[in-house]
């Protein structure tokens, strides 16, 4: 592998997962149990929780980071990261809302938007720390 490629994925990884620990543990910490108590689990499954970050985060690098490291466009990093977060979490949010009783339309639009900024925000960041590590000479 080369070094560009683990030096995106784990700015992405480590740029992603503290603002996913930010959101979910401190700023929406009591929305998902307001509007959809009754579907959490007692504890999260860490298991599965891994598995999605590992295959997200090596998404938005093959999407978002490398389109943006090939360009030298941080700003082609950001964008590239919100379409992508939107797709992802759209994906996620509007079958939950389409096959599960009780999925919260109001959700539906905060989890979208976070999924839009912390994408954005994780990709335009990996795309500026990748591109002054590894000079595309």
């Amino acid at each position: 592998m080369s070094k560009m490629l683990v030096i995106a994925f784990a700015v992405t990884a480590v740029v992603f997962l503290i603002l996913d620990a930010i959101w979910l543990g401190v700023i929406s910490r009591n929305l998902y149990q307001r509007e959809i108590g009754d579907l959490l689990l007692p504890k999260p499954n860490f298991c599965a929780a891994a598995v999605f970050y590992v295959i997200y985060i090596a998404g938005l690098v093959y999407f978002c980071v490398v389109p943006g490291v090939a360009g030298q466009s941080a700003l082609r990093g950001l964008v590239n990261g919100a379409v992508f977060g939107i797709v992802a979490y759209a994906t996620y949010d509007l079958t939950n809302l389409a096959t599960l009783k009780g999925w919260s339309t109001t959700l539906v639009f905060i989890d979208v938007a976070w999924g839009a900024v912390a994408s954005a925000i994780a990709s335009a960041v990996a795309v500026a720390v990748t591109t002054r590590a590894v000079p595309l000479d």
